[in-house]
């Protein structure tokens, strides 16, 4: 960790000797004492906080219940955006796990993770106040080392692992209070994301889709982390659903859960995206396979599937939409709907509208070039393939968008300032798939299936950054950029979008309005986390984890010192000036 001793500007010369500074005081050591600001009391999450968090903090995933992704500050604003500088940078000393989770903050503590670390922070120094490691079996193989955050309630810090179990952690110390198995890691599960807490419940779901694995979402009691209940993705035979699985195939069926969920707390009903089914070849498992690629809503208390939507049946493309939607107001036709609004890996937006016991389609179209979809059934939102762009076992079919998808795991965001959509999109990717025969085995593999990923002929850019009026339904502007956007977005009430890895390594601003770039900073890497703003002592900051991936060779942005151990950082931003 290293603070500056002012704001300032930043420049190379400056960005440089913080890089230098922070590889140094990692190598040497952070001392973990406490200073006046870490006496104070820790500040006890609450249900009433989590329904309504005070501006100044970040208690979840997305911030809040709704998944919008936007923080009410507005002391860093489109006009003065251009005064933001790097206050301190902690270096998180791990280099073999991806660092893809937003900063968590509550009353000025951070809390922020890797594939098996957990850390805390003081939010205003980036001091380092406990670290918690996760032990990991050594035949662990997990195809995505990553965590996605923490979830917090009362006094603890809720963390799922890569082993496949959820651990409560005292908020103040790091010491572990529960630990409880959702699954055996062996038979290929594991947990990836951010816990979500609602009505005392800890409530997560299982990675793992191309090993074979049978999906589901479960609750376990804050308090001493006995399951409460679980709820599958993949019914078995005699349940809603299990007629679209022929023999044996859903034991295999897949449907993971990779993202947290979102809540409505009014309906108690939570939404969960469930991913492929398994193997990807829809020719081995004929039928629609529910409740893959789709969005389930399940009773909070029970764990009962309230309902469903599935946004393409029989996947063959690895298009997980493992995203949960957003649950956002809108207005059509002067009447106000209660929806739902996914941008799906397919490539299509989704509008849905949400019920008690109800998901109901809007419309969807198109945001990506799509050439599987000839169209979409007007009352259900049922896609029409073409045949000619569906992968099988033993025949090479290309298809777009891509494996990759019109979007990955990267959020959108939503700003009701604005009353637009921002989606992190590729556009003009597209995949060559030839399905092969592959066996169950526990643990192993079982996607069954090789590809390649190309540009489309003539495309002159891939990622792009969009943003979508919810209310019309209409696109109001497109940011290109000549490569992927691998970045998630964060919108903030002063019309700031923030971006990063979108198309180079570079974190960036841009008015949320029109789109236009405001502020770019150069960084050592293109791999970034999810970005989150919090306020402490009256300075509102803005937070992103990257790195923990090959960095790049370009010494003119970052010195060559930093590039040893590929160590993940988390950066920290703030205006030079208040004003």
């Amino acid at each position: 960790m290293w603070m500056t001793p002012a704001r300032f500007r930043w420049s190379f010369f400056s960005l440089a000797l913080m890089a230098v500074l922070v590889f140094l005081s990692f190598r040497v050591g952070v001392s973990p004492e406490l200073d006046a600001r870490q006496s104070r009391p820790y500040l006890r999450v609450s249900d009433e906080r989590l329904r309504d968090p005070e501006p100044e903090n970040w208690l979840m995933y997305r911030r809040t219940y709704n998944g919008w992704g936007f923080s009410p500050l507005d002391q860093i604003t489109s006009r003065n955006v251009t005064d933001l500088s790097p206050v301190w940078v902690f270096q998180t000393g791990v280099f073999n796990e991806h660092h893809q989770a937003p900063p968590i903050v509550n009353d000025g503590t951070m809390f922020i993770t890797t594939g098996s670390h957990v850390i805390a922070l003081d939010a205003a120094t980036g001091q380092l106040l406990w670290r918690y490691v996760r032990q990991l079996p050594e035949n662990l193989v997990a195809r995505h080392p990553t965590n996605r955050g923490v979830a917090l309630y009362e006094d603890k810090v809720f963390v799922g692992t890569l082993d496949a179990y959820v651990v409560a952690l005292d908020a103040t110390s790091g010491a572990v209070i529960w630990e409880q198995p959702v699954e055996d890691y062996r038979r290929g599960y594991y947990v990836t994301m951010a816990p979500l807490v609602a009505e005392g419940k800890v409530i997560v779901g299982t990675s793992g889709g191309e090993q074979g694995i049978r999906g589901f979402v479960t609750a376990l009691d804050v308090v001493t982390g006995e399951e409460l209940w679980r709820a599958y993705t993949v019914p078995s035979p005699g349940e809603t659903g299990s007629e679209t699985w022929p023999g044996e195939t859903w034991r295999t069926g897949a449907g993971p859960v990779w993202l947290t969920g979102h809540y409505d707390p009014i309906l108690k009903v939570s939404y969960w995206g469930t991913g492929n089914p398994g193997p990807w070849m829809g020719d081995r498992r004929s039928g629609d396979n529910l409740f893959t690629n789709s969005t389930v809503a399940f009773d909070v208390d029970t764990g009962v599937l309230r309902g469903y939507h599935q946004y393409h049946w029989n996947g063959s493309w690895d298009w997980d939409e493992a995203k949960a939607p957003l649950l956002i107001d809108i207005d059509r036709g002067g009447q106000t709907i209660s929806a739902l609004i996914h941008a799906g890996r397919n490539g299509y937006l989704w509008f849905l509208s949400r019920s008690e016991d109800e998901l109901t389609f809007i419309e969807g179209k198109p945001f990506v070039h799509n050439n599987v979809f000839e169209g979409l059934d007007l009352q259900t939102g049922r896609p029409r393939y073409n045949a000619q762009h569906i992968p099988q076992t033993g025949r090479q079919v290309e298809f777009c968008p891509s494996v990759g998808g019109g979007t990955n795991w990267q959020p959108e965001a939503f700003s009701p300032v604005t009353r637009l959509l921002y989606i992190p999109a590729n556009n003009n990717l597209c995949s060559s798939m030839e399905g092969r025969d592959v066996v169950y085995a526990p643990g192993r593999g079982y996607a069954g299936a090789d590809f390649i990923t190309y540009t489309r002929d003539g495309a002159d850019h891939i990622g792009e950054l969009q943003a979508w009026d919810v209310d019309s339904g209409e696109r109001a502007w497109t940011r290109n950029f000549p490569s992927g956007n691998g970045g998630s977005i964060l919108a903030t009430a002063g019309n700031v979008l923030f971006l990063g890895g979108a198309g180079k390594a570079a974190f960036e601003a841009f008015d949320a309005v029109t789109g236009q770039p405001l502020w770019r900073l150069p960084t050592n890497t293109d791999r970034f986390g999810v970005p989150t703003s919090y306020s402490v002592d009256g300075v509102q900051y803005v937070a992103v984890q990257m790195g923990a991936q090959p960095l790049h060779t370009d010494t003119t942005h970052v010195p060559s010192r930093l590039s040893g151990p590929q160590d993940g950082l988390v950066w920290v931003f703030a205006l030079d000036c208040q004003c």
